[in-house]
């Protein structure tokens, strides 16, 4: 294995370590929480929001990961970048749209989401430094697919765990 592939996998590494510890703390505190934190009797015109809330940001976070982002941003010619750039952009923009959903889900669900964006987002920008300028998107993209197969069980899953969790709570 030669360096920059051992790079790319202490990066991806890190990313998984740091939504894991995320995670973790977030169980801990919800575990010695308050009552205030803990779930009410749902109130039946407000469940199909929360529903729909756990929906969109299941979404959001399927929509961001490096294999979706690549296969509705790439396009032949463009440089690495122009890719980085419009993959960080489409994190973002999707981020904000769906923003307010936060009001719905528990304040686990949206940390391990704004984590993850986070996360996603420092991972690209670190790989797509490591590029010379002139580098194809290509080549951006294949750092980046290799990052995340090597981490095994990638912060997505984790997140996507999360909010199917929280989601089924719901629907008890």
């Amino acid at each position: 294995m030669n360096s920059q592939q051992l790079l790319y996998l202490a990066l991806a590494i890190g990313a998984c370590a740091v939504v894991y510890m995320t995670v973790r703390d977030l169980f801990k505190k919800k575990k010695e929480a308050p009552a205030e934190d803990k779930p009410s009797p749902v109130n039946q015109a407000v469940l199909p929001l929360q529903l729909q809330a756990y929906e969109r940001l299941a979404l959001y976070v399927d929509r961001i990961t490096p294999q979706s982002l690549i296969g509705r941003i790439y396009q032949p010619g463009i440089s690495a970048v122009d890719m980085q750039i419009s993959m960080v952009q489409s994190i973002k923009t999707e981020y904000e749209h769906n923003i307010t959903q936060q009001i719905y889900v528990s304040t686990m669900t949206w940390e391990a989401v704004k984590t993850l964006k986070e996360q996603t987002i420092s991972v690209i920008n670190q790989v797509a430094i490591q590029l010379p300028p002139d580098a194809p998107a290509l080549e951006l993209n294949r750092q980046l697919l290799e990052v995340f197969m090597q981490a095994g069980e990638s912060p997505a899953e984790l997140t996507a765990q999360i909010i199917n969790s929280e989601a089924k709570k719901l629907m008890r």
